[in-house]
């Protein structure tokens, strides 16, 4: 049987922009070794295998070098896929089971929004070697279930970062969040996300990043609804809304082809 694979631009609105993801329909559940070859063979950040179950959809997500607990771009470009290609009744609520527990996703007017657990940071202190590895001290610094979160002053500092990403590697965290305030209205925050031991250098616009981006800007601007911008190369924008233990994140979608 053919593969059923496909490559989806998610949190953008134009092609070869946002953050790429492959997007893989199964038809019979496959081997953790498989998936994992294959997500090295796509080379992507990540690679999302859909099974059809009776309550929805199996998703699992693999680096090219790891499987994690939640990813949201591959989340985004899964959803797209399954109402694009008719998967999914247009208006129908996309529902995934995950290691991160149920996930779901709507969408209206051209905006896909994912209901996601919020990861929320703590303080602590940078372990030894970490602040090196940036190349700047931050102001704030904190961990989540997953990351790092390193906070800088301004938004050229974000732009301008140039981490060692081999020292970076050696920590035990998925990855390295960067977060400054935005220099312009359109924007509460800027960001990037630095993932070297999960096989990711820098990801272009990683939504899982904003569960834990989302409860930092909302505590620090007093606000329950924010627009992120992820200041990679390719670059793309989140809409992050607030609710409980909650993160509504929003964003858009495209098909390569």
């Amino acid at each position: 049987m053919a593969l059923d694979l496909w490559q989806i631009d998610a949190f953008t609105d134009r092609p070869y922009r946002g953050n790429p993801a492959a997007v893989c329909l199964l038809h019979e559940r496959k081997s953790d070794e498989w998936m994992q070859n294959v997500a090295a063979e796509m080379n992507l950040a990540e690679t999302a295998f859909l099974l059809r179950t009776e309550e929805g959809f199996g998703l699992r997500w693999f680096t090219p070098a790891i499987e994690v607990d939640l990813c949201g771009h591959a989340t985004l470009a899964s959803a797209h896929f399954l109402w694009e290609e008719g998967h999914l009744k247009p208006r129908a609520t996309a529902r995934f089971e995950t290691r991160s527990g149920l996930l779901t996703a709507h969408r209206k007017d051209g905006w896909i929004t994912l209901d996601f657990p919020a990861t929320p940071a703590t303080t602590e202190a940078p372990p030894p070697g970490l602040v090196e590895a940036l190349g700047k001290t931050p102001t704030w610094f904190a961990k989540s279930r997953f990351d790092y979160l390193a906070v800088y002053d301004d938004e050229a500092t974000i732009r301008a970062l140039t981490p060692d990403l081999a020292l970076l590697s050696r920590f035990p965290v998925r990855g390295v969040i960067v977060t400054g305030p935005g220099s312009t209205a359109e924007n509460d925050f800027v960001s990037r996300f630095f993932a070297p031991a999960a096989g990711v250098p820098e990801d272009p616009v990683t939504g899982s990043a904003h569960c834990t981006l989302g409860p930092y800007w909302g505590d620090r601007t007093g606000k329950q609804d924010l627009v992120g911008y992820q200041a990679s190369k390719r670059g793309g924008t989140v809409k992050v809304g607030l609710r409980g233990d909650r993160c509504l994140l929003a964003g858009q979608a495209v098909t390569v082809r």
